[in-house]
């Protein structure tokens, strides 16, 4: 299982220093990083980044893009078309990292292009370029894979590619191998989207390639550690992930404020290995004999084997 968490949640308690807070993802026995790019990586060029991630016992999944400043009125969909080409570039930018420095997964949200007000885009202009936009980024680097991470609203009030069946439309249009979609638990649970059934569509068709993991109540994003809020859900997702032969990264995307990062990320490892442990205790055939009965007492009877 491939291991990697959010680096921003470790920057305060190890002066900000991306090196040491690889050191300690070594330690902690991760597998795998995820860099925000640029911020993560802008004093570090891939070569140097790729040593750091070998001495550590790391190797890289990928980058996501954290578009700022002048993308705060739209990315790819932004009405100035110079600020689009930019996105763009940046996009291309992160892909020649992601390949320099050993990553496979190039993850795109973009949590500006949206809108907050009726009559405020054009809906389908909006659509049209940001597929132009995607195609020219797959076209660019089919070599990696280009993953979008919906999320419904946040810092938008509503964002453009805000749920499973709209980013999945995005897919098809696009119509390139090299483009997928990356589940964010949180954000599906935002949604009031159930988590396993994206898993499900997803990977049956090798179309999720990327997985972040946490946990919330359904209003806000709240990053809270895995199964500690709806833990049947979870082991639901992970089930799904395991029968579609899932490869890339699991990423603790959670957001310790009060709690200790180091203690946090111990706790999901710990709580994402007994949910794997407990799914093969059930065996994967057995789970899905229970599915497929399609009956809800023998689902609670599940559950109880579950806590046995």
């Amino acid at each position: 299982m491939k291991l990697a968490t959010r680096i921003n949640s470790f920057l305060p308690k190890f002066n900000n220093d991306v090196e040491e807070v690889l050191q300690e993802f070594g330690r902690l026995g991760l597998t795998h990083v995820d860099f925000n790019y640029p911020e993560h990586v802008e004093n570090s060029k891939a070569g140097k980044m790729k040593e750091l991630l070998q001495k550590n016992n790391l190797q890289a999944n990928g980058v996501a893009l954290r578009f700022r400043s002048e993308f705060i009125n739209g990315e790819l969909g932004n009405s100035d078309q110079t600020i689009s080409d930019n996105a763009v570039q940046l996009c291309k930018e992160a892909c020649d990292y992601c390949r320099e420095v050993g990553g496979e997964v190039v993850t795109i949200w973009l949590g500006f292009d949206g809108f907050d007000y009726s009559f405020q885009i054009d809906y389908e202009k909006v659509w049209n370029q940001i597929k132009a936009c995607m195609i020219e980024i797959t076209d660019y680097a089919p070599d990696l894979k280009i993953s979008i991470e919906y999320k419904p609203f946040q810092p938008r009030a509503y964002a453009f590619l805000d749920s499973f069946g709209v980013a999945l439309s995005m897919v098809h249009e696009v119509g390139r191998e090299n483009l997928g979609i990356t589940l964010d638990y949180c954000h599906m649970l935002m949604k009031h989207e159930n988590p396993a059934y994206g898993a499900s569509i997803l990977g049956s068709r090798q179309k999720l390639f990327g997985v972040h993991l946490n946990d919330g109540y359904g209003l806000n994003d709240d990053g809270l550690m895995i199964g500690t809020s709806s833990l049947i859900k979870t082991i639901e997702f992970i089930y799904y992930t395991k029968l579609h032969n899932y490869d890339h990264a699991f990423y603790f995307d959670t957001f310790p404020i009060i709690e200790d990062p180091v203690e946090e990320c111990e706790r999901n490892i710990n709580m994402i290995k007994k949910i794997d442990a407990i799914i093969d205790r059930l065996g994967m055939e057995y789970i899905a004999d229970i599915i497929k009965q399609n009956s809800a007492v023998k689902v609670s009877d599940l559950v109880l084997e579950i806590l046995a």
